[in-house]
């Protein structure tokens, strides 16, 4: 299994000022402007969601997708590592690396499956992409994983892993267990796990939704529980109340896979995307740690 391929690390550098005390401003004079730090990250993902590399289609997703508002909840922003969990073609990496290329660091974690050709595509379009445009995704990294025993090769290094959509296809090849602990492997105490699946209707149980693409959200929250997550926040922002979640072709058959082809085509694009829960998790720190790793039973020691 290859490990990281690269990383990078930022180094903050501390200037040193004059030794006379500043001098108050007179009645007359403007006070200097600054923008706030939390402002210029907003600015900064704005810019990268406008970006003119992202392509017509990909923008027409943001009214389903909801990029600005899901990636302030999992508290993206400046300085910050942020590691995306098998990106496919990269819609959230033409946002995400753009966005920390000057300003944190991206990394894209690609699965390497040589039984799926679907994986071995969108690999080989995003490391494509990425080099097809250096001046947004020069920066980014990418980490290379085994699904069956999954290791991200960084331990303690992430601020943020998010993951969009992918969590019923490790239920599917029963690699959910293993990838959610990487997840906490990789995250430093305190770091934050961000997830977006597609949602079950109440009440259903994993096995009788499973192969429709829709999970259960107690299903997903118990995966990262089990692996040493706390919950902290549920969001609707990615709902869509318009999916009655009961296709044919399961969640597929609504945009942008539109499984049926021409089959009542403009009903499923009058739907939209599917109805998805926003999930965000936090990795316990310090002491808490040591006293989960005891309650549980998950192996751990105090830092």
């Amino acid at each position: 299994m290859k490990r990281l391929l690269a990383f990078a690390t930022l180094f903050a550098l501390a200037g040193c000022g004059g030794s006379a005390p500043p001098q108050a401003p007179a009645a007359s004079d403007q006070p200097a402007t600054t923008t706030p730090p939390v402002a210029a990250a907003q600015s900064r993902l704005d810019a990268a969601i406008a970006g003119e590399w992202r392509s017509a289609e990909n923008r027409a997703r943001d009214a389903h997708r909801h990029p600005k508002e899901t990636l302030e909840f999992f508290g993206v922003t400046d300085g910050k590592t942020v590691v995306e969990i098998t990106p496919g073609g990269g819609w959230y990496a033409e946002i995400l690396a753009p966005m920390l290329k000057d300003n944190g660091n991206y990394v894209a974690a690609i699965p390497l499956d040589s039984s799926s050709d679907y994986a071995k595509r969108s690999n080989e379009r995003l490391r494509e992409k990425f080099a097809a445009a250096p001046a947004q995704f020069g920066a980014a990294k990418f980490a290379e994983f085994d699904p069956k025993a999954p290791d991200l090769g960084m331990e303690g290094a992430a601020d943020v892993v998010v993951t969009f959509r992918n969590v019923h296809n490790w239920i599917g090849n029963d690699s959910a267990e293993g990838m959610f602990k990487a997840f906490f492997n990789v995250l430093k105490p305190g770091g934050v796990l961000g997830v977006v699946e597609h949602r079950a209707a109440d009440g259903k149980d994993l096995e009788s939704v499973k192969d429709s693409g829709y999970l259960p959200t107690d299903h997903v929250i118990k995966l990262a529980t089990d692996a040493g997550f706390n919950l902290v926040e549920q969001s609707e922002i990615n709902a869509n109340p318009k999916d009655t979640k009961d296709h044919e072709k399961g969640v597929w058959t609504l945009p942008p896979s539109l499984a049926l082809k021409d089959v009542d085509r403009d009903k499923y694009l009058a739907i939209g995307e599917s109805d998805r829960m926003t999930l965000r998790f936090v990795k316990p720190a310090g002491d808490q740690i040591f006293r989960q790793s005891n309650d549980s039973g998950i192996a751990g020691e105090k830092k």
